[in-house]
């Protein structure tokens, strides 16, 4: 079926919570400089300092540095009203003297993060959840290397903030007293929950003991109500019932118009058939109708003013679905017998129509509106993909992008051990799906699916990513989705190998030309590995061989290093290394005589020198081939 549509689906403006429209203020040379570092992982709006520290350290080029002179606080409050988030590289006392007679309410407040000029701790100060502040205060420390502190309520019980639950699901917040409901749970109070329609894995993220309680039925628990329809009104009046709703984008509206007819009717016709049926205008995803109203004026207002995804179907299209309504005029006049109930289905992709066709005139014009529920909500976010390279596995080990990529995400993907070691990195917003290490296939699949529901995914392999690593298996279920290289977006964060590990902890073995071989014959017949094994050592590679021995593939690693011994001298220099920079480490350094097979497993990787690499005190060495002591 084609979709036809005169503009791609808008995106929603920024809200508090998301990365863009950050204003860093450092008065100091100090602050200054942590800003540069951080220039390059986050999207600054731009950065305030003193004119007199500009005069001291030279601009960064063309980036967008802005200076003052005298007082600071005319500055932040300029900024205040624009920014969705500010840094402030300066104590904690100052920056809440310097925000307090800004703050207004918290839903719209600008999250306000402060810097130690020590570079030692980052703390988030003002708008933790709709702000952006808790999770802006992970990535600058993440960034930097440094200590987040985050105080939130629901940081410290290891639960996720009821008030972005349904964000990374695109869903709206509807009306409720969310502060109070927060303290319920901030008090471990039970929680009851309704949930009607809309994406479940956010329960994936609850602890064991969590306060929240589905599908009781107790009109004395406060409520968290997810749902495309509004709340019974009656329960709050009655009871004093503490509710807060979420509601996902659901509903579809097909819409037809007489030429002309005005967006303000139109949509004052689509709020009575909501109001009418009980159904909640936040769970809008968006409006369809013919191909014909394209241009129609009032339908471009209305997609604008809320964001809402136009669709346009043709004549043929709108004809194939079955409409209760069907009519004779609407056909003859432009070829299809419907167009509201017909539009909202195909754009529903379903066959349940909430309501059918309801006709409006009056002096704004005239329009038709029917009104369909999809299955699955709409979700404007472009998913992302993160294909992550976790390192060895100590945590010091993990680049500060890697770093900032996790706590990006929705959900984090991977091998349960390598999961294990990151857990300290997770926060309770996080959905962390763990799975055996024999799932690959499904592993990527299911985080090109989720992705595809417009979720930040993040895929994690220990070492690097891109070497016998996720990163390939994911990007081959893209293509065959017909992934136009887009959407979802895909980022590989590199992360330091095995070969590098082993490497570093032995000394310099890779100085020359090297190569890496797995022994796995699970997807390469091992044939094929034989015939590089033998390529490899005839070359005098540098060879690391992963993957060598396994419980059940015990030969493998035999005729390899029977392979290399034919072509080395016994005492060529072997490193054998495994749980790199875990607990359980061990390192050997001896000579390929030595090698003893049955202390090779899983978890180990080979290092194998070359004709001219030596052993030096416990240290592998292969000369780059300069003349050494030449000079002297």
């Amino acid at each position: 079926m084609t979709i036809v549509s005169n503009f791609s689906d808008p995106q929603p403006p920024l809200s508090k919570g998301g990365y863009g429209g950050i204003v860093f203020i450092a008065p100091t040379p100090v602050g200054y400089r942590l800003g540069l570092q951080l220039w390059d992982g986050l999207p600054f709006q731009e950065l305030w300092t003193r004119e007199s520290t500009l005069d001291s350290i030279a601009p960064p080029g063309d980036r967008p540095v802005k200076t003052y002179r005298d007082s600071l606080a005319p500055v932040v409050a300029e900024c205040w009203t624009r920014a969705t988030q500010l840094i402030f590289v300066l104590p904690v006392g100052a920056v809440v003297r310097l925000i307090a007679p800004l703050l207004q309410q918290k839903a719209t407040d600008p999250g306000v993060v402060a810097i130690a000029e020590t570079g030692q701790f980052v703390v988030s100060v003002s708008g933790g959840h709709l702000g952006g502040a808790d999770a802006l205060t992970r990535r600058c420390a993440a960034v930097l290397g440094a200590e987040p502190v985050v105080t939130s309520a629901s940081e410290g019980q290891q639960l996720p903030a009821l008030d972005l639950l349904g964000r990374p699901y695109g869903w709206q917040r509807g009306r409720g007293d969310w502060t109070k409901i927060a303290a319920f749970i901030t008090q471990q109070k039970p929680i009851s929950v309704k949930q009607a329609c809309g994406e479940s894995l956010w329960q994936q993220m609850l602890p064991e003991g969590h306060p929240f309680r589905f599908d009781v039925e107790d009109d004395s628990l406060p409520q968290l109500w997810i749902s495309d329809r509004l709340p019974p009104e009656e329960n709050e009046e009655k009871t004093g019932r503490s509710r807060v709703c979420w509601h996902p984008r659901t509903l579809w509206l097909g819409l037809g118009c007489e030429r002309g007819t005005a967006a303000e009717f139109i949509e004052a016709s689509i709020r009575q058939v909501l109001r009418d049926r009980g159904l909640a205008w936040e769970s809008v995803a968006g409006i369809a109708s013919i191909a014909l109203k394209q241009d129609e004026v009032a339908f471009q207002t209305l997609g604008d003013r809320y964001h809402w995804p136009r669709r346009f179907f043709n004549a043929d299209e709108l004809s194939q679905p079955s409409v209760p309504n069907p009519s004779e005029v609407v056909e003859q006049a432009v070829g299809t017998p419907s167009v509201a109930e017909a539009a909202a289905l195909l754009s529903a992709q379903s066959q349940e129509l909430l309501v059918t066709k309801q006709v409006f005139k009056g002096d704004g014009g005239a329009c038709t509106i029917a009104v369909a529920r999809a299955s699955r909500e709409y979700n404007p976010r472009r998913g992302h993909l993160y294909l992550i390279g976790s390192g060895p596995g100590s945590l010091n080990q993990l680049t500060a992008a890697a770093r900032s990529a996790l706590l990006d995400c929705d959900v984090v993907l991977g091998y349960g051990l390598y999961l294990d070691l990151l857990r300290p990195l997770f926060h309770p917003n996080q959905i962390v799906e763990a799975s055996q290490i024999t799932q690959e296939v499904q592993r990527a699949e299911r985080a090109v699916a989720l992705a595809q529901q417009g979720l930040t995914v993040g895929m994690v392999s220990s070492g690097d990513c891109g070497i016998y690593g996720m990163a390939g298996l994911v990007l081959e279920c893209l293509a065959q989705n017909h992934w136009d290289g887009r959407s979802p977006s895909v980022e590989v964060m590199p992360g330091i190998t095995a070969l590098q590990a082993v490497a570093a902890r032995v000394g310099a073995p890779l100085m020359h030309d090297f190569c890496a071989i797995s022994l796995s014959n699970l997807m390469t017949p091992w044939e094929v590995i034989e015939k590089r094994l033998e390529a490899a050592a005839r070359a005098d590679f540098v060879v690391a061989l992963y993957n060598p021995r396994s419980r059940t593939r015990t030969e493998g690693i035999e005729i390899a290093l029977e392979i290399f011994r034919r072509w080395r001298s016994s005492q060529t220099p072997v490193a054998i290394a495994r749980s790199l920079y875990r607990p359980g480490e061990s390192v050997q350094c001896l000579t390929l005589e030595e090698v003893d097979v049955t202390q090779i497993d899983m978890l180990t990787v080979l290092l194998i020198g070359n004709s001219s690499t030596f052993l030096h005190r416990g240290h592998i060495i292969t000369p780059r081939g300069y003349s050494v002591g030449a000079s002297s």
